[in-house]
Formats: structure tokens, sequence, C-alpha cells
């Protein structure tokens, strides 16, 4: 694997030695031939990038990851619903989940956060969109509750989403998630005219932590600050997207 084109998804440690049959990666912004606003890796069909530009760009990426099959593409509406990647008629959701070997599931980012799923014995997938407001809606205890593993048994990865240090938002966020616990506040921190920096990653944690979930790594990575690797809407409204994929052999 490139890994100027490709970010491998960090696992808990206690998980690494088992999941040989997991793979799961973020794709980076410099390995396609979109061009323009959406240069260079654009994966999204919805963005006004070229038709072509995209059906080549996924064609290189089911090349060079050696895919199974074509990846199972949500048609993302910032929900908590979730899908099952290996036999669903309806594409619009928020993550998607399977346990049949060769199905690809995927989401779109561009400063969301995406959040990966397996089982320790790499026999479940599962991956979330998370936004801010699908993390309100429950996307997290969505996707965990669809799976059938114990919590005791499920590793997640934080895949890149915009960091604590460039994620402002209003009061209507804040109030949106500390109303719903009192813990949530440890994720924001007031600038000033009301307004709030928002840590995307230590809110999805406290979710799972919450569920109890422990094994978690990831969320180093900020898409804002990273114009090198990184598409971000936040940073530039017309971009493109990256793929973030999650599949077993």
């Amino acid at each position: 694997m490139d890994r100027h084109s490709y970010l491998p998804a960090s696992w808990p440690i206690e998980g690494q030695a088992s999941l040989n049959n997991v793979h799961a990666v973020t794709t980076l912004i410099k390995a396609g031939i979109s061009s323009g606003d959406y240069a260079e890796y654009n994966l999204a069909a919805h963005v006004d990038d070229d038709p072509a530009s995209v059906k080549r760009n996924r064609q290189k990426l089911c090349t060079d990851l050696q895919l199974p099959s074509e990846p199972v593409w949500l048609d993302q509406v910032h929900s908590n619903k979730v899908v099952d990647a290996a036999n669903c008629e309806v594409l619009q959701a928020d993550a998607s989940f399977s346990r049949t070997k060769g199905v690809v599931c995927a989401v779109l980012t561009a400063d969301c956060l995406p959040v990966f799923f397996c089982n320790l014995s790499g026999t479940e997938i599962a991956i979330a969109h998370a936004g801010w407001r699908g993390l309100h809606a429950g996307i997290i205890t969505k996707t965990i509750q669809a799976m059938e593993s114990s919590v005791d048994e499920i590793l997640v990865s934080l895949g890149p989403a915009i960091g604590p240090q460039s994620f402002e938002v209003g009061t209507d966020v804040f109030k949106a998630f500390t109303d719903s616990s009192n813990t949530n506040e440890s994720a924001f921190v007031a600038t000033d005219n009301n307004h709030f920096l928002c840590d995307i990653y230590h809110l999805a944690r406290i979710e799972l932590q919450t569920l109890g979930i422990t094994k978690i790594a990831g969320g180093e990575y900020c898409t804002y600050r990273d114009n090198q690797q990184f598409y971000s809407f936040r940073r530039q409204p017309r971009t493109g997207r990256m793929a973030n994929l999650i599949w077993l052999s």
C-alpha cells in the first residue's frame, strides 16, 4: 500500500495481533486525477467534480487496494441510520456493517469523523460517518447496536477529522450536547462571541466509553490544518471527499 496515497486505520494494541483479515484505510488527496478544487483524489460523486474523473478515481481505488468488490457507497444525510452493507436496498444512511467477507463498507468525509469498528475475532466490521449532527443523533450508539459483538469485544479506530483547535461552533451545538449530558461539556472550550472550540474526537470517545467500549485508538489528525493530506469542507467548501473503507478477507 502506498503510504502517500492511503492511511491505514490505527487499531488499539489489544487487537493488532489478531486482525490480519480486517482491512481499514482512509484515502489521501494526492493520488488521483481530479483537478481544480477537487484535486486530486476525490471519491465523491455528489460534489460537482467531473463524473469521468470520479469514475477513474474509484477504479484506481479498487485496483490499488485490490478490493474484493465495489464499495457500498451510502447517500449520507447526517442521520443515525445504519444498514447491513451485504443486504441493503435503501442506501440513505450514515453507517454500515457487515459480517460477510468481501463486502466493502465505506463512508465519505471532509472534516466529519469516520469511525471504524471491528471485533477482536475479526468476524464483524462497521463504519460510521459522524459529524456533529450524526453524533448528537446517536450514530455511534446505533452502529454498536447493529453489531452482534459484545462491547468488550469491539475495537474502534477514529479516523481523520477536523481537530479541536479548528472546529469552532456556536451555542446551538454546545447546548445540544451539554443538554444531553453534562459530561460532554469537557469537549468544548469557550472562545468569544458565544462560540466554542469543539473536540469531535472527545465527543466520540465519551459516547463510546459510556457504552462500555474502552479499546479506542486514533484521533490525532486535523483535516482542516493538514491541506497536504486531507480535504476539508470548512477550509474550502467546494472540495472533494476522502473515502474511508473497511472490509473482511
